[in-house]
């Protein structure tokens, strides 16, 4: 591969080095354990940086944040036994949460299986400051049927792989100092209908290793019989509001709310009010978009009779709209604050190779988006999986758009097949997914798109599905279908082609986009998830030829815009696993191509 390839391959095998020696060398003083990632076939430069006591530390919930918690990340130990059986009886060794089992840096990597039951348990102590409040115990995720024991009373069950959820273990603590935790996770993977995204049992082409157990960071804290709940922000540009609906606790259902807002850490407005929604005036707001991500701050607090405060919260919103548009030229359009931009970003997986669905660090997380911006794309389309909240916070912060893909399940149709048949449990799991997606994630001005259904993959009752997101947000655009099978539902036509580039006819009233395209290969030597046998839609041997690929499908795919064209998604981010199809190795060590060439041809229309 040359002297180049040859030097990262060094490099490669000088951090892997580096890496087994500050893993055995560290241990959590509370189990005195030593710790070290599984072998696995490559790792991120961030795995050398991981310390099990200090795991994920950053606040896992940024637009809804209170500063007293206790992170429960961490060592843990670890069963898998038969599903069937009861809790076990010993331990087969520490797992680092939120890693999942499969994943090196659980430390485990063991393949779960649905015919097994992923086990953990741990003690924690409730900080004594804490006397007297409720105690909320909270998942980031955890793929996918979740249950909770607390000092051996089960406190708490949910079923879904993506989305948050919150017990009260309040009534099961003790008066002792430590407190049992015992959690047992049963995932079906290709085997159920629910939705799973890219993870199979047995992984292959564009087919990932499953994800088993709790993948995000697991918390507690201390609230108030009187608190907030949930928080929706709705920001209105055009009528220069934005409104702030609180849900409240029960016992806090007829107390006030006040709300401060701050622009560069100055008071914009300050409102008292117990209204269900709270409307706020924002006189010339300064509206976010890729170029200008503004964010403006807020606090709120909640009083109770006697005057005190009985919780206080903090966050962030934008004020930004998405909608469709006509332009000069009579195309329908996707219009960011009644502009016409047009959006050219990847398809972003998500996955790690030494963490799976977990990226190592915050930093981590962070980079992915910051190389995309780098590369001069101003999109993010996020597939089949949805990401911790602090990966929707820096594309807040950094300023980057993203079409949101609900995680695939059931049945294939192909390109002329009706939909699908779901069951009704089927349908059922689907839709509660889906309404958490929503719901969870309504706050993040970066995401304007939601989208149901990819390839026809699960799709089923479409017309209706559109119609069931839009009674959930009426803020942002449905792309019912991404690639085929279109119902001439929702706001978006959407065709995928490899390589590509290809656009649909434009249309009066739907905005039409190229989903997918692209998928160029190349596997590049020391970066890779295994050494042959690695695949693209079309492939390359050098950085060279991929550059020059590259550069005549976006020669292509420019004039298309002016066509009608409102967007375009090439594949992919990084490789993943054995598909090498990545503007990065899949380790984040090379960007394949050089950035500023890339910046500059992608700029061309944005």
């Amino acid at each position: 591969m040359g002297k180049r390839n040859s030097l990262y391959h060094m490099n490669h095998i000088i951090f892997m080095v580096m890496l087994i020696l500050i893993s055995q060398s560290c241990t959590v003083e509370s189990g005195k354990s030593d710790w070290k990632p599984a072998e696995g076939p490559l790792f991120t430069r961030w795995s050398g940086e991981l310390v099990p006591e200090n795991i994920l530390p950053e606040y896992p919930r940024p637009q809804l944040e209170r500063t007293e918690w206790l992170n429960l990340n961490g060592l843990w130990d670890y069963a898998i036994v038969p599903s069937g059986n009861e809790k076990p009886l010993e331990w087969d060794g520490k797992i680092l949460v939120p890693f999942a089992a499969e994943s090196a840096l659980s430390g485990v990597k063991r393949e779960v299986g649905p015919e097994n039951r992923l086990w953990y348990h741990r003690q924690f102590e409730i900080p004594a400051s804490w006397k007297g409040k409720q105690i909320l115990l909270n998942f980031g995720a955890s793929d996918w049927e979740t249950k909770v024991w607390i000092n051996g009373t089960e406190t708490g069950y949910h079923r879904g792989g993506y989305d948050a959820f919150t017990f009260d273990i309040t009534d099961a603590l003790t008066g002792k100092t430590k407190q049992e935790i015992l959690i047992a996770v049963w995932d079906p993977v290709d085997q159920g209908t629910q939705p799973r995204g890219k993870q199979v049992l047995h992984p292959h082409g564009i087919w990932y290793t499953s994800v088993t157990g709790i993948w995000q960071t697991v918390w507690i804290e201390p609230v108030n019989s009187e608190y907030i709940k949930t928080l929706r922000i709705v920001p209105d540009i055009d009528q220069e509001t934005v409104t702030f609906i609180p849900g409240l606790s029960q016992d806090a259902a007829v107390l006030p709310v006040k709300v401060e807002i701050f622009k560069d850490n100055e008071t914009v407005i300050e409102l008292i009010s117990d209204e269900a929604a709270i409307v706020l005036p924002v006189k010339d707001p300064v509206l976010w978009s890729p170029g200008h991500p503004f964010l403006y701050t807020f606090r709120l607090e909640m009083t109770g009779n006697n005057g005190e405060v009985t919780d206080r919260v903090a966050g962030y919103f934008g004020m930004r709209k998405i909608s469709l548009g006509e332009d000069e030229k009579g195309f329908t359009r996707i219009m960011l604050n009644d502009e016409f931009i047009f959006q050219f970003g990847p398809l972003d997986q998500g996955w790690w190779p030494d963490g799976l669905y977990t990226a190592p660090t915050d930093e981590a997380l962070k980079y992915d988006i910051e190389v995309t911006k780098k590369l001069g794309f101003n999109m993010i389309r996020k597939h089949v999986k949805i990401e911790p909240e602090r990966w929707y916070y820096w594309c807040d912060r950094l300023g980057i758009l993203v079409w949101q893909d609900m995680p695939s399940g059931d049945q294939y149709i192909g390109h002329d097949d009706p939909d699908i048949t779901r069951s009704e449990e089927s349908e059922k799991q689907f839709k509660y997914e889906l309404t958490n997606l929503v719901k969870n994630h309504f706050n993040h001005p970066s995401i304007i798109i939601w989208v149901p259904f990819n390839e026809g993959w699960g799709q089923f009752k479409t017309g209706e599905i559109v119609d069931f997101i839009r009674k959930l947000d009426t803020t942002r655009l449905v792309n019912p279908a991404s690639g085929w099978a279109d119902r001439k539902a929702g706001d978006i036509r959407d065709i995928h082609a490899y390589p590509g580039p290809a656009m649909p006819e434009p249309e009066d009233t739907r905005a039409i986009v190229l989903g997918e395209f692209g998928g160029l290969g190349l596997p590049l030597e020391g970066h890779t998830w295994q050494e042959k046998d690695n695949w693209g839609y079309r492939n390359y041997t050098s950085q060279d030829e991929l550059m020059e690929a590259y550069s005549k499908l976006i020669m292509e795919l420019m004039p298309m815009a002016d066509k009608g064209l409102s967007a375009a998604v090439y594949t992919q981010t990084t490789d993943v696993e054995i598909e090498v199809n990545g503007l990065m190795t899949y380790d984040r060590a090379v960007i394949k191509m050089d950035p500023e060439k890339l910046f500059n041809m992608n700029r061309r229309n944005n």
